[in-house]
């Protein structure tokens, strides 16, 4: 073989080598650019996948921060609604309250009220009422009475009437009744200033060591009767509301 034959079969190799090179070189460019796309849409998505998330988490604090709101007016606008209800609810007891000045007064539009009979003085009869009431809720023998100053003039006219009354009923001898000179229930709202006590009417009888204390005045029993009724009065006014 001559120079030129060796010179020629040089350049075939070596044209051969740069070929295979060459591809070898746009497998690796066009592998690592397949490679960077699909790097590239991963970080892509990673990165809407994260946006999503974000958005998702801000649109449940702005749903979670609206429900709160709303939870918050609502429930400011029942607080509202009860205090209303509740004023409404007090006015008609201070209404009630005042109503009980009357009765020591011989008001006789009260007498049905009272579901008493017509009676000369239903003030004095109430007072008996009491007083019978009172003997045999405390079933004692002897037993300590205060009524207020106003009223003693009162008493004195039924006290006789209601020990002899009680007697009767509970079929023994009359008790003692002992009035209390020195300590009188408060006076009548009229007389009291805005914040001490006051007394509309009534009694309060004790056993004689004290132990046993029956407050029949005419304000514990409004409070008494208004306790028990105040679920059917909220009822008859509210029911409506409710619904």
């Amino acid at each position: 073989m001559n120079d030129a034959d060796v010179s020629k079969q040089i350049l075939q190799m070596v044209r051969f080598i740069r070929q295979e090179a060459e591809e070898k070189a746009n497998e690796i460019s066009v592998s690592a650019e397949e490679e960077f796309n699909i790097e590239k849409l991963q970080l892509v998505e990673a990165e809407k996948k994260k946006i999503r998330q974000e958005y998702e988490k801000k649109e449940k604090q702005v749903e979670i921060r609206k429900k709160i709101e709303y939870s918050m007016q609502l429930n400011a606008s029942r607080i509202k609604v009860l205090q209303a209800q509740d004023d409404l609810v007090n006015e008609m007891r201070e209404e009630a309250v005042k109503s009980l000045q009357n009765v020591s007064k011989g008001h006789h539009h009260l007498l049905g009220f009272l579901h008493i009979g017509h009676h000369k003085n239903f003030y004095e009869h109430l007072l008996k009422e009491l007083i019978v009431q009172s003997l045999l809720r405390l079933k004692e023998p002897a037993v300590l009475l205060r009524c207020r100053k106003e009223d003693k003039h009162h008493l004195e006219e039924v006290l006789e009437s209601a020990k002899n009354e009680y007697a009767g009923k509970a079929n023994v001898a009359p008790p003692e009744i002992f009035v209390d000179e020195n300590v009188y229930l408060p006076p009548g709202p009229e007389h009291h200033h805005s914040h001490a006590l006051f007394c509309s009417g009534g009694v309060v009888l004790a056993s004689k060591d004290g132990k046993i204390v029956c407050e029949n005045t005419l304000d514990a029993r409004l409070e008494v009767v208004f306790r028990k009724k105040l679920p059917e009065i909220r009822k008859l006014l509210f029911s409506q509301v409710a619904a």
